[in-house]
């Protein structure tokens, strides 16, 4: 008769039971109807599910490791520096931010953002995890171009007006370079231009780019108001 091993089994003899239980967790999220994400605080995307990556007609791999903002613009400017505070003061607590986004369809879509702060130890950095709740469009979104952009459209405008490339306008606003495409076929599908010179010309038109100055930059008034 062969003696009893009371160590426990081999490590890799069987599966790890930590290992079994993520992947179960990360199945169940794909049947959450409710668009979800998981993201280090800088913003890359480690986890998106099925309902998510839907939103922009994509499969959730395909989300993996790009920048959430390249998806989402944030319309309250208070939110970033926000969660900041929040993780230097070791807080966890939950916020909220209006967001809008443009699916495959390319009719912008408006949201509220649910943010929480998730570590294990109040000393890490905690990942975000995001639930997006759609919101019906106002009836009182007039028509037409809008003169107002948000921050981030109007700074890659600015860069745009400036002659710089589409790697070194995304060096500048802390984008990808499909980041900075993304926002600029936003803008060139609401106000209905083919590129990015008559893109600029609009935005000088709107008084989005302040006129007489140089180098370019954005005029404040026309930023997209907090909400």
């Amino acid at each position: 008769m062969r003696a009893t091993d009371d160590r426990g089994p081999t490590p890799g003899t069987r599966p790890d039971t930590a290992v079994i239980w993520r992947n179960r967790a990360l199945r169940l999220l794909d049947h959450v109807s409710l668009p979800i994400a998981v993201c280090e605080f800088g913003g890359r995307i480690l986890i998106a599910n099925r309902a998510m990556a839907a939103e922009f007609g994509l499969l959730p791999g395909r989300l993996r490791n790009r920048r959430i903002l390249e998806f989402f613009t944030l319309r309250d400017s208070a939110t970033i520096p926000a969660l900041t505070e929040a993780v230097r003061l070791h807080r966890r607590s939950q916020y909220r931010t209006r967001v809008t986004w443009t699916p495959p369809d390319r009719t912008e879509r408006h949201g509220e953002m649910t943010v929480d702060l998730c570590s294990d130890t109040p000393e890490q950095t905690p990942n975000l995890l995001l639930s997006l709740h759609t919101l019906d469009v106002p009836a009182t979104t007039p028509p037409g171009p809008r003169a107002e952009v948000s921050r981030i459209e109007a700074l890659i405008l600015a860069a745009a007006a400036r002659g710089a490339t589409t790697a070194r306008i995304a060096k500048e606003v802390g984008l990808t370079p499909d980041g900075v495409n993304y926002h600029l076929a936003r803008l060139s599908r609401r106000w209905n231009l083919p590129n990015r010179t008559a893109l600029v010309a609009r935005a000088y038109a709107l008084g989005v780019l302040a006129r007489d100055t140089w180098p370019p930059e954005p005029d404040p008034h026309h930023l997209a108001p907090a909400t």
